[in-house]
C-alpha cells in the first residue's frame, strides 16, 4: 500500500488550549451504580458498578419512549393520532396524569405526560397503541433490550412500577438512552420542556428532571424513584457538539442523583472532546485494471468521530494507506486500505477503507470494443 497522508490535528484544536483545568474523577455520593457514556461513539467514559442489576423505577420509560418513537418514525403512529385510555391504563397508580377510562388524548400530549410528569397511565396508553396490550409491548421491550446488548435487563412492565425481577443496570440505561437520543432526536421536543399543560391548559405539567432548568446544555432524559429503587436518573446534555449520557441508580436522595449526574457530565465535558476522523481532503480514487470503470472510490467503513481526552488532542495524527491499484472485479465493500488514528505510541482507532461500489471485469467483447474505439481515435 502507498501512504497517502499524515496529518497532525494541532491546528484543529488550537482553540482547546484555553480550556479550563480538567475536573477530577467524579464522585457519586452514595449512588449504588453509575455510568457516563458519549452518544456519538458509545464510549463508556466512567463507571462504577455499571452492571449491577437494580430496580430502575420510571427510568424504565426510556425503553417505552424508544419503542414509541420507533413506531412514530416508522409511520405506524403519529403525533396527532388520538388514543383512548383503556380501563387498564386508567388504573395505573404512582405518577400519573389521571386519565379516565375512555378519555381521549393525542400521542403528542401523551408523550408530554410521560416525559415531563412520568405518567404511568400515559405510558400504558401509548404501549397499548403500539403493541395492542401492555403484555405484548413488554415482550417487545425485552426483545429490543436483547438487540441492544442490554444483558443486565429484564422488564416486567412499561412503567417501572415495582415488580419482583424488573431490573436493569446503569450501563444498560446508558445503552437504551443512547439509542433513543441518537436515532430519534425529535424526542427533545418533549424532554427539554420545563413546563407545559394538558387538557387545554387545565392540567399543568412540570418536568421531574430539574437539570433541564439549570444545567447548561441539558437535553433530557428521565427520572425515576420508588421506595425500593430509591432515586434513579438518565440525564443527557450537549455542549460543543458532544452529547453525554449520565445514568445514576439507587441514589439515597433526589438531590444526590442530580448532583451525581451533574458531576459525571462536568467530568466528561471538561476532559473529553470529539475529533473528526475523516481527513479534510477528499479520498483519492484507486485505479482499476481490466475493469469496466477505470477507477473506484474508497469510502470509510465506519464512524466519523473519535472521543479523545482533551490533553491528548494535539498529539492526534491520522495516517491513511491505500492500495496503489486493484484488479477487476471489485466488489462493493472490498477492503482497499486503512485509516489509523494514533496519539503518541497508542493506536486510538483503525478504520477500514472499502470500495464504495462494485466494478465489473471487462469481458472479451468489451476489450475488443475498447480496442476498436482506440484505433478509430488514433486514425
Amino acid at each position: 500500500m502507498k501512504k497517502i497522508a499524515q496529518v497532525c490535528l494541532a491546528c484543529l484544536l488550537a482553540a482547546l488550549l484555553a480550556v479550563p483545568a480538567a475536573f477530577a474523577a467524579p464522585v457519586s455520593p452514595g449512588a449504588a451504580s453509575v455510568a457516563l457514556m458519549e452518544k456519538e461513539t458509545g464510549t463508556l467514559i466512567y463507571a462504577e458498578n455499571e452492571h449491577m442489576a437494580l430496580e430502575p423505577a420510571s427510568v424504565t420509560k426510556v425503553m417505552t419512549l424508544l419503542l414509541v418513537m420507533e413506531a412514530i418514525d416508522g409511520g405506524h403512529l403519529h403525533y396527532d393520532d388520538v388514543l383512548t385510555a383503556s380501563d387498564h391504563a386508567a388504573s395505573m397508580g404512582g405518577s400519573q396524569v389521571y386519565l379516565r377510562a375512555g378519555e381521549q388524548m393525542t400521542v403528542e400530549d401523551l408523550l408530554k405526560a410521560v416525559c415531563l410528569a412520568s405518567g404511568n397511565d400515559a405510558a400504558v396508553c401509548l404501549a397499548e397503541a403500539v403493541a395492542g396490550s401492555e403484555e405484548a409491548f413488554v415482550e417487545r421491550m425485552n426483545t429490543r433490550a436483547g438487540e441492544l446488548g442490554m444483558g443486565d435487563t429484564h422488564f416486567l412492565n412499561c412503567t417501572g412500577l415495582p415488580a419482583e425481577g424488573h431490573v436493569t443496570s446503569a450501563y444498560d440505561i446508558a445503552l437504551m438512552s443512547r439509542e433513543l437520543i441518537l436515532k430519534h432526536p425529535d424526542i427533545r421536543r418533549f424532554t427539554t420542556l420545563w413546563m407545559d399543560s394538558l387538557r387545554g391548559g387545565e392540567f399543568q405539567l412540570a418536568n421531574t428532571n430539574r437539570l433541564i432548568r439549570y444545567y447548561d446544555g441539558a437535553t433530557g432524559l428521565k427520572t425515576g424513584s420508588t421506595d425500593s429503587a430509591l432515586y434513579c436518573l438518565s440525564a443527557t446534555a450537549e455542549r460543543d457538539g458532544m452529547e453525554l449520557i449520565a445514568a445514576v441508580m439507587k441514589a439515597p436522595t433526589s438531590s444526590e442523583r442530580f448532583e451525581t449526574a451533574q458531576n459525571l457530565m462536568n467530568y466528561g465535558f471538561a476532559n473529553y472532546t470529539l475529533v473528526d476522523v475523516y481527513p479534510a481532503e477528499a479520498l483519492p480514487t484507486i485505479p482499476v485494471t481490466m475493469g469496466k470503470k477505470t477507477a473506484v472510490q474508497p469510502i470509510f467503513a465506519s464512524r466519523d468521530k473519535l472521543l479523545v481526552e482533551k490533553t491528548r488532542v494535539a498529539e492526534v495524527e491520522k495516517t491513511m494507506e491505500l492500495e496503489p491499484s486493484v484488479a477487476a472485479p471489485v466488489v462493493e465493500g472490498q477492503p482497499l486500505g486503512m485509516l489509523t488514528v494514533t496519539s503518541g505510541e497508542e493506536v486510538l482507532a483503525e478504520i477500514p477503507l472499502i470500495a464504495g461500489e462494485s466494478v465489473a471485469r471487462l469481458s472479451y467483447w468489451d476489450i475488443v470494443q475498447r480496442a476498436v474505439k482506440q484505433a478509430l481515435f488514433v486514425c
